[in-house]
């Protein structure tokens, strides 16, 4: 190949056993999120690829170390099912579906593994389990929302008074929708985000949404180098005697 992939699914299996097995992988991000319903203006897909967004911008930024694993489409979005389109996984659904790609890239040879979130719905059934799976898997496991390494002094970029980072990403209000005009404006409907109610998307700019997706990969990427110089660990929970 002319150009490193990275993805996995990119990859012929030669390919990916000849990085593995010499030495250039040492992380793989999994990147999961939702399919669901975002207001009237944004298209259901959007924490799907803003998430695989960002995974790919890290990959980029830290090749050829870093691998993204294909991203569970679809996350815990309950919560969405009145509006017709969402989709959803039961909590244990995708809680085993998770714990299977865990396992199948440690099967493939990493020890170095981040779970990037895209969807608040996941948060909760990740963190509930977190310590099972690093007891289980014994390996250097770590889980984040992209969001999560925004700060208060970031909230200056935006100017529909919207906290941070507390209520990040904001569903489908003007985080949501700068990120979706600077990456994927095709996915925002602008007649539609006037009609609505809700008026915070509208002080969406895709300026906005460079800058943020600028501060959060160039964060990201140091939280992941951290990971391969063992600078930040997971912490394995003990076993009982």
């Amino acid at each position: 190949m002319s150009a490193k992939a990275i993805r996995i699914g990119q990859m012929t299996r030669r390919e990916f056993r000849e990085r593995m097995q010499g030495g250039e992988l040492k992380a793989c991000i999994i990147p999961i999120a939702a399919i669901e319903q975002h207001l009237e203006h944004l298209a259901m897909e959007h924490d799907w690829r803003s998430v695989t967004t960002v995974s790919e911008r890290i990959a980029n930024s830290l090749t050829p170390s870093v691998i993204v694993a294909e991203a569970i489409m679809v996350g815990v979005s309950e919560h969405h099912m009145t509006h017709a389109g969402t989709l959803t996984l039961r909590p244990g659904t995708f809680i085993a579906v998770l714990n299977d790609l865990i396992r199948s890239v440690i099967h493939a040879g990493f020890t170095n593994i981040l779970v990037l979130n895209g969807h608040g719905g996941n948060i909760q059934p990740c963190e509930a389990i977190w310590d099972q799976f690093v007891r289980e898997f014994q390996v250097n496991l770590q889980f984040i929302s992209y969001w999560d390494v925004l700060t208060e002094e970031d909230a200056t970029l935006l100017k529909s008074g919207q906290r941070l980072p507390d209520d990040l990403p904001g569903h489908a209000q003007e985080f949501e929708t700068a990120f979706a005009l600077s990456q994927f404006p095709e996915n925002v409907r602008d007649e539609a985000m006037r009609d609505q109610q809700d008026a915070s998307p509208l002080e969406a700019t895709a300026a906005q949404g460079d800058e943020f997706l600028e501060r959060i990969v160039n964060r990201l990427c140091g939280y992941l180098q951290e990971m391969i110089d063992g600078e930040r660990v997971a912490e394995i929970p003990p076993f009982h005697p």
